[in-house]
């Protein structure tokens, strides 16, 4: 293979989801082992809103929340922040390679309304339940945290009603139809393609030489900057979406990334077990109501704003400022449960018992559990599948008889 052939087959074209997401997968316990943290962006998201509060002059030293996740630092000394920080560059040089950079402004306020609010609330249910996609799918339920499954079986049933709000008629937009004399040919722009694919690659490797400088210092920080990197990378080149995993399974019926995030989450399993048998201590929250709650507000807001944690990362560095405004709305969302945490959390959190899997039923007895759970999701996913399909086409050959 050539070199024109590789970057146009694996720097240009996108990936297929399932092995990327697999590969993701891998990656967040490796990230686990090397880093002693996980994989996750909300907390971090809370954090800067902390930081702009404390801009304004708030005093935040007797907020519990922040207290829990800790302010100490900033983005580009935590771990947390140069992971993300490695995210947007390497989700911004992915799409630059692709020539996959246009400015395109939402097109009608109530897309921008669904933006906004919907990011307050997925930012809002994420953070109550201590982790958004990331931290709950490829991190909670990997790490044996009971509480995640609350969360994720929670979130499927907020996707469905985020699904069934979005599609009402008050969100509907009318598109006007144009007539055209001709087709238009579609404009390469082959010389500007050249030029972003350059910037892209010089954008990449000048960040992974920095992550790669700042681990001879600070390994868990240079570490943590190429592992934000990866991450962006995958996300970008196979538009890893968990919003669209769930819309997708409810309106169209389409279960390939649903099915690629559990593979992820199988092999993310295995891995963190691994290290946790030597001795690596996991992460795991409370299984209170809070886990069940902030699921719920957490897929009705990302259908309704019609993108996850990972969804408006890769999106907004794309271009589309309807993303930039989910982004707002995530940050906003997860400041407000910080300033509500301290009335909330004793009465659905704090005294709830954190309930790991490996210690409630034994390091092989919650493995297994954990991998039969997941083969559960897989066949549930499988048999909505098929309900769907069967549906539909007992409705096309009704209506072809009808008629």
């Amino acid at each position: 293979m050539n070199w024109l052939d590789f970057k146009h087959q694996y720097l240009v074209r996108f990936w297929s989801p399932v092995p990327a997401v697999i590969a993701a997968g891998v990656l967040s316990a490796y990230y686990f082992g090397l880093t002693g943290t996980f994989w996750a962006v909300t907390g971090e998201f809370t954090r800067w809103g902390g930081h702009v509060l404390q801009w304004f002059g708030v005093d935040l030293s007797d907020w519990g929340y922040f207290q829990i996740i800790g302010m100490q630092g900033t983005p580009l000394t935590r771990i947390d922040g140069v992971m993300i920080i490695g995210m947007f560059v390497g989700c911004f040089s992915a799409a630059l390679w692709a020539n996959n950079v246009k400015l395109r402004m939402p097109q009608h306020r109530k897309r921008v309304f669904q933006a906004l609010v919907g990011g307050i609330i997925a930012g809002f249910g994420a953070r109550l339940a201590m982790g958004c996609n990331l931290a709950a799918f490829f991190t909670g339920i990997p790490q044996f945290s009971l509480h995640a499954w609350f969360f994720a079986i929670a979130t499927a049933i907020g996707s469905l009603a985020g699904a069934k709000v979005s599609l009402l008629p008050i969100f509907r937009i009318h598109v006007k139809l144009q007539k055209v004399s001709s087709a238009q040919p579609l404009s390469q722009h082959a010389a500007q393609a050249r030029r972003r694919f350059r910037i892209g690659m010089v954008l990449f490797f000048g960040f992974a030489a920095w992550a790669v400088a700042k681990a001879f210092d600070m390994p868990k920080l240079g570490f943590a900057a190429l592992f934000g990197l990866a991450f962006g990378l995958i996300i970008e080149r196979a538009q890893v979406c968990f919003t669209s995993a769930f819309r997708d399974l409810w309106i169209t019926g389409r279960t390939q990334m649903a099915k690629a995030i559990i593979a992820g989450m199988a092999v993310g399993t295995i891995g963190v077990f691994s290290y946790v048998q030597l001795g690596m201590e996991p992460k795991v929250f409370w299984a209170g109501p809070n886990a069940v709650i902030g699921g719920l507000l957490f897929g009705f807001g990302i259908v309704l704003a019609g993108g996850c944690e990972t969804g408006w990362m890769y999106r907004a560095v794309e271009g589309q400022v309807h993303f930039w405004i989910v982004g707002l709305g995530n940050v906003i969302g997860s400041t407000l449960l910080a300033l509500a945490w301290d009335d909330l959390a004793p009465v659905i959190a704090v005294n709830f018992d954190k309930v790991n899997l490996l210690q409630a039923l034994g390091p092989q007895g919650g493995l297994l559990v954990t991998y039969a759970m997941l083969a559960v999701a897989l066949l549930l996913v499988l048999a909505w599948e098929r309900h769907f399909f069967t549906r539909k086409t007992r409705g096309a050959a009704a209506t072809l008889q009808a008629a």
